[in-house]
């Protein structure tokens, strides 16, 4: 993606899927492209950080990143912002365990995570104080040619 589309927004990080730098949406879920089959892709809606550029929710955190101080180098901020969309747009309401857990794939060596908490925090909060609901069901069922787990909790 970087070199051959020339979309450098995607980082690569630890190439083990562990650090989120490299997180992009296939089928609109978040997934680690460094560990992500290509052939996996097959028929699904690939879309990187440049991709959310006129998106809504994306334009909102990244104002709020900026606002609460959330960005520093901007190594991990592409990931992060993918991944905080997808929680987002999923979530009822957050406090700041589920966002600290539901972000535990993204690291940032700079920040020491508060301030994108904040952020993330302030945009679910915004977004459901104008009658913005999350997305119910919790997400896609198919993610390329192949079946996603439900992502229900189990009591």
């Amino acid at each position: 993606m970087r070199e051959g589309r020339d979309l450098t927004g995607t980082h690569l990080g630890c190439e083990h899927g562990v650090c989120g730098a490299c997180t992009i949406l296939v089928d609109d879920m978040p997934v680690r492209s460094c560990i992500t089959y290509a052939v996996a892709c097959d028929g699904a809606e690939v879309v990187t950080i440049e991709g959310l550029d006129d998106d809504e929710i994306t334009r909102e955190l990244r104002e709020a990143f900026k606002r609460e101080h959330a960005l520093q180098c901007g190594y991990c901020t592409p990931g992060m912002l993918v991944s905080a969309r997808d929680l987002v747009v999923r979530s009822v309401d957050a406090d700041e365990h589920d966002i600290r857990v539901a972000m535990s794939g993204n690291l940032c060596r700079c920040t020491g995570y508060v301030g994108i908490i904040k952020a993330i925090r302030s945009v679910i909060a915004a977004r459901r104080g104008r009658d913005i609901a999350a997305v119910a069901g919790g997400g896609p069922q198919y993610c390329g040619s192949r079946r996603v787990r439900s992502r229900q909790r189990r009591t």
